[in-house]
């Protein structure tokens, strides 16, 4: 919105800083980061009326989860709510990408948003049906990826590019649709599964956005990609003001989220968070590298997957309880002690997954 200012601008005024992409991205991350402090309160009260019991905690749970037991969810509305109001006041909204990303997080969002509802109302920990919620989010994440396939340059269009290898593409054509439906979908569980301590998503997810948001930035430059030896996908560089906005949003939300937490974020954040990241992944093609800046998204999948997979087969657990960051729970860690040490990972895998750009 904000962009079209530059029409007043002669090029040399206040006005033509609006031309600048990471101008506005400054612009949108502080004016989420605003927008959380000022809105946080209000609505954690207006949750805690509407919900009264809060998020219903596992029976099964570490035990210290009790003491949790009335706290509100559905706080990832506020990240959202900031997110959105950022993206529309910054970005410029003529360009497709930003759309996609946006309507991928926003469908993800519902689902969330419902899945939440429907516990709260409910009192039980079960939600919507994980059928339901996984064939409604293959939809969402099938017209993306296909919207991507439409947009992107025809040299680039159903394509993965391959990290650390320079000009290197495999070409899937229209199989690259249930590929990308599977990096979406796949990113929105994962994240939604890291979302089970205070504090404990929000920061990761920060960290994997402004990651992407960067490689965005970069690989929607000309000039950056062709120095760097990555693929240039025209418009994408303006994922970067929507992902300041989310790491400004989570700011302000990670305010309310820090142990302990006045609010969660519920599915209706971490689905919609999650959603984001795989859709700024298929949009730069760097699919394969959200892999390793969200490594540890896939280490917490991967540990239930592994619990569900082993415990059929024998009857037994690998892991105390999954997912992972449980796991160290009841091993006696304490909450803060396995929500740093994440943070660590994150961004340490964060660190390396930048690499890959000048790795060629």
């Amino acid at each position: 919105m904000l962009y079209g200012l530059i029409q007043f601008s002669d090029g040399g005024d206040v006005f033509n800083l609006f031309r600048y992409i990471t101008f506005r991205a400054g612009g949108a991350f502080f004016t989420a980061l605003v927008f959380g402090f000022l809105f946080g309160r209000p609505l954690i009260n207006l949750l805690r009326v509407k919900q009264r019991k809060g998020q219903p905690i596992r029976a099964d749970g570490p035990a210290g989860h009790f003491a949790k037991a009335g706290t509100p969810t559905m706080g990832g509305l506020l990240i959202l709510s900031a997110l959105t109001v950022s993206t529309v006041l910054w970005a410029r909204m003529d360009n497709v990408h930003v759309w996609i990303v946006l309507g991928v997080t926003l469908a993800f969002a519902a689902i969330g948003f419902a899945d939440d509802y429907a516990k709260v109302t409910k009192q039980n920990t079960r939600g919507l049906s994980s059928r339901v919620r996984f064939l409604l989010g293959l939809v969402i994440a099938g017209a993306a990826t296909t919207a991507v396939v439409m947009v992107h340059p025809a040299a680039l269009s159903g394509a993965v590019a391959v990290p650390l290898l320079k000009n290197v593409l495999l070409h899937l054509g229209w199989f690259f649709v249930p590929f990308g439906m599977i990096v979406i979908v796949g990113a929105a569980n994962a994240v939604n599964l890291t979302d089970g301590l205070d504090g404990l998503a929000i920061m990761p997810v920060m960290i994997a956005a402004t990651t992407l948001g960067v490689i965005a930035y970069v690989v929607g430059n000309f000039n950056f990609a062709d120095y760097l030896g990555v693929h240039f996908v025209p418009g994408t560089g303006e994922l970067l003001v929507f992902t300041a906005a989310l790491a400004g949003g989570g700011l302000g939300f990670l305010w309310y989220n820090a142990p302990p937490a006045a609010v969660f974020m519920g599915d209706t954040g971490s689905l919609a968070l999650g959603g984001a990241l795989g859709a700024i992944a298929v949009c730069t093609k760097h699919e394969i590298v959200l892999a390793i800046v969200g490594g540890l998204f896939v280490l917490e999948a991967l540990s239930v997957i592994i619990q569900v997979l082993y415990f059929k087969r024998t009857g037994r657990r690998v892991f105390l309880m999954a997912p992972i960051h449980h796991h160290f729970e009841k091993k006696g860690w304490a909450e803060p002690q396995i929500v740093i040490r994440f943070w660590i990972i994150s961004l340490v895998l964060a660190l390396i997954g930048l690499a890959t750009l000048k790795v060629r």
